[in-house]
């Protein structure tokens, strides 16, 4: 058996948890492969809405095992959290959940770094959540990481020489805060993590795979946000492509399957950093109220824009994708008509190729299609698609040549229509 992948091809956003969620009745492990708490991914069903953080989306199917993989950076206070609010709701997850014992820990002052460094940024900032996964991984690429195996090996000493280190760098900040009040949670949610099996998660994975056992991975955030990859600096600080799933679980290359990569009908973005088909009219403001487009970790409001079909394909080239899910169709439903970015024209000159760097200023190029005008939300089947929104999908899958296999109209699980028929 192979590893199949499902990613972001965007900025983030793009609705995984859902599609994950979709998917895993016909897998037997659910993996996470890199990101933190920094990535909420919302699912919606049986009138019932969660949100995850760092726990797999496969959750909430009973029969199968969900793995915290060694790419994750795990914070033990927002775990607690989301451990918390999940039992609360009726869904045991010791029996259903392990952690890698190499997947790294956020500490507390992981959090104060990195207020700090982003207030010191100015106008430079870069949009960070403020959740401490950039000074995590910095840790980790350092070797000066803790690791979630560190709780069962001498971690007394091995926390207090990073908390030691850390508040040597925070006095050059003069940066104010209060550790104990961050530790008692933090150390709250320690006791928790121990409650769960504690693995050698490669071992775990490939053992999986050598016993025919269909395996999904799941990544955070989207391809351009990838740290080296996406739009640099404003990017994430791990690898959110398709490559990243074997270093984040240690997977073979040539044990990848199908790569699923999920887009909106349209584009948004949070946080800082270029955005060349950003609208800034009432359109963008009718996508984000539509959609609801804010974040399910910050509730900060994301940028919105026509679909950058230039940046995705890029992601789908970078990925190697074999499927495309198309998301969040059904918020385009009132449009008389949509734009796509076809092209770039950057210092006068036109291109189709995703640029070194997009803070250069990139004026999009669109071609202009028409809307369908067409409540699509109530629909179950492709046989009730209204021609235009047909025309669109041909359209992008013509341009991206990768077929778009599925088609969500709603955040339910059911709102979901399969296009092609598995073999």
């Amino acid at each position: 058996m192979k590893v199949d992948v499902l990613l972001g091809l965007q900025w983030g956003d793009e609705g995984k948890g859902k599609v994950v969620d979709v998917l895993t009745p016909g897998y037997d492990l659910i993996t996470r492969f890199q990101g933190g708490p920094n990535a909420g991914h919302t699912l919606e069903f049986e009138g019932n809405k969660f949100v995850l953080r760092s726990i797999p989306s496969g959750i909430f199917q009973g029969d199968k095992v969900n793995i915290i993989g060694n790419g994750v950076v795990l914070d033990p206070a927002l775990f607690k959290a989301e451990v918390d609010a999940l039992e609360v709701s009726g869904h045991p997850l010791t029996d259903r959940l392990k952690i890698s014992k190499k997947a790294h820990l956020i500490l507390p002052t992981h959090r104060l770094l990195d207020a700090a460094y982003e207030s010191s940024k100015g106008s430079s900032k870069i949009g960070t959540t403020g959740k401490g996964i950039g000074p995590a991984y910095t840790d980790k690429v350092s070797r000066n990481g803790i690791r979630v195996g560190d709780i069962l090996h001498n971690f007394d000493e091995k926390y207090k020489t990073a908390i030691t280190r850390h508040e040597e760098i925070l006095k050059q900040y003069h940066f104010e805060y209060d550790l104990p009040a961050l530790e008692k949670s933090w150390f709250e949610g320690l006791e928790c993590i121990k409650r769960f099996e504690l693995i050698d998660s490669e071992h775990v994975i490939n053992d999986a795979l050598r016993n025919d056992k269909r395996i999904l991975a799941e990544g955070a955030q989207g391809t351009m946000l990838d740290i080296d990859f996406g739009s640099y600096p404003f990017v994430t600080s791990s690898n959110t492509v398709c490559a990243g799933a074997c270093t984040g679980l240690g997977i073979a290359p040539r044990n990848i399957g199908e790569v699923y990569g999920i887009f909106k009908a349209y584009c948004t973005r949070v946080g800082s950093g270029p955005f060349p088909s950003e609208l800034f009219d009432e359109k963008g403001d009718e996508m984000r109220k539509i959609g609801f487009e804010f974040g399910s970790v910050t509730g900060r409001p994301r940028r919105c824009g026509w679909i950058d079909l230039v940046a995705l394909k890029y992601a789908v080239m970078i990925n190697g994708v074999s499927r495309l899910i198309m998301m969040k169709s059904d918020v385009l439903d009132q449009f008389e008509t949509i734009n796509a970015c076809v092209a770039y024209k950057i210092n006068g000159k036109e291109t189709e190729r995703f640029p070194y760097d997009l803070s250069e200023g990139a004026e999009p190029v669109y071609v202009e299609l028409p809307g369908w005008k067409t409540d699509m939300s109530q629909m179950v089947s492709e046989d009730e698609f209204p021609e235009e929104f047909n025309a669109y999908l041909n359209f992008l899958e013509e341009e991206l040549e990768v077929p778009i296999h599925i088609v969500s109209v709603g955040p339910d699980r059911d709102q979901t229509i399969l296009r092609y028929q598995e073999n």
